[in-house]
């Protein structure tokens, strides 16, 4: 064998080792044990009473909301000015996702419209109940309170045209320090909110 080619040789083989040195490192790196978070729901299932509108049916969208909001975080607020997160511990799916599941059981469990859906389920359409949730956290500043506040616009799904539209706004107190008593705080103001909205929708078309 020349000289070049036992260099060649000796240069494959460091290379060879060094690649199982990198690949070993990674996998030692990916087989840490995952981090473990609570999981958790929004299970209030709102009591919402209105007028029957059995020759109306409507669509509910999935809400808007900003970023630090509309995740699988949960907040927390310490101040006006900081938004944390409750440590190990996640929703079961994006924000939005859960309070539009949940705005459409609410409106399902009334039995009083003609029909509730969301888009792509091939509903004729008569009005959408177009939502944004502003706020959904716990403030901990002083006692702490679970906030939930979502805008709502009824819209003419015909015309175009937005019929009335409404801040809902409440709140609840935070009885414990750890993560399920967060949630329950969160669990029990949306549940008003969905109830108002639900009613006021009733009222409304």
């Amino acid at each position: 064998m020349t000289v070049s080619g036992m260099e060649l040789l000796r240069n494959g083989t460091a290379a060879r080792a060094a690649l199982i040195a990198v690949l070993a490192a990674t996998l030692a790196a990916c087989g840490g044990a995952p981090a473990k978070n609570d999981t958790f729901s929004l299970s209030a299932t709102a009591s919402a009473e209105g007028p029957s509108a059995k020759n109306r049916q409507i669509l509910v969208p999935q809400p808007s909301a900003l970023k630090a909001i509309d995740s699988d975080q949960i907040v927390i607020r310490p101040s006006s000015s900081e938004i944390q997160y409750l440590a190990k511990s996640q929703w079961s799916d994006s924000l939005s996702k859960m309070v539009q599941a949940k705005l459409v059981q609410a409106f399902e469990n009334t039995g009083r419209v003609g029909g509730v859906g969301m888009p792509g389920q091939g509903l004729a359409i008569d009005y959408q109940v177009v939502t944004d949730i502003r706020t959904f956290e716990v403030q901990t500043s002083g006692a702490a309170t679970a906030v939930v506040e979502i805008s709502a616009k009824l819209l003419n799904d015909r015309n175009g045209t937005v019929r009335t539209q409404k801040v809902f706004r409440a709140t609840a107190p935070v009885r414990g320090t750890d993560s399920t008593a967060f949630v329950k705080g969160l669990d029990a103001a949306f549940a008003t909110v969905t109830a108002d909205i639900v009613g006021w929708t009733l009222k409304s078309i």
